[in-house]
């Protein structure tokens, strides 16, 4: 359980969830991932320091610069313990129990879909 806790502890920080988000379009540096984030070089190499030592990033030196990447395959394993504390038994096979939760995250999508529709339809008319 230690190792668990240690690997949430490690995603608790929206700041490391962000560079989550940002390195599972592309690898980036660190200073790439400063200037998105909008922090120092320093913050976001102590921040890939602890997401590495978790494996959940991997890093490549290309010449003069590191490019950090997503292990694919840790972060799947991380998925999958989150899944295996779910409680909302979400992934047994009829236990459809709140028909309301679907019913209010279609909505969300259905608000989602219309605004990217809308950020669609302006950018054609540019």
């Amino acid at each position: 359980m230690k190792k668990q806790a240690k690997l949430f502890k490690a995603l608790s920080l929206d700041t490391r969830l962000r560079i989550i988000e940002l390195l599972k379009a592309q690898p980036l540096s660190v200073n790439s991932l400063a200037i998105a984030l909008h922090i120092s070089a320093s913050a976001v190499s102590q921040h890939l320091r602890i997401l590495k030592s978790m494996g959940l990033v991997r890093d490549r030196r290309l010449g003069y610069w590191t490019h950090y990447s997503l292990n694919e395959q840790q972060m799947e394993c991380c998925r999958q313990e989150l899944s295996r504390l779910c409680t909302c038994r979400c992934r047994e096979e009829g236990s459809i129990k709140d028909v309301r939760k679907f019913e209010e995250y279609k909505k969300e999508l259905e608000k989602e879909l219309r605004r990217v529709k809308g950020l669609i339809k302006r950018a054609k008319e540019r």
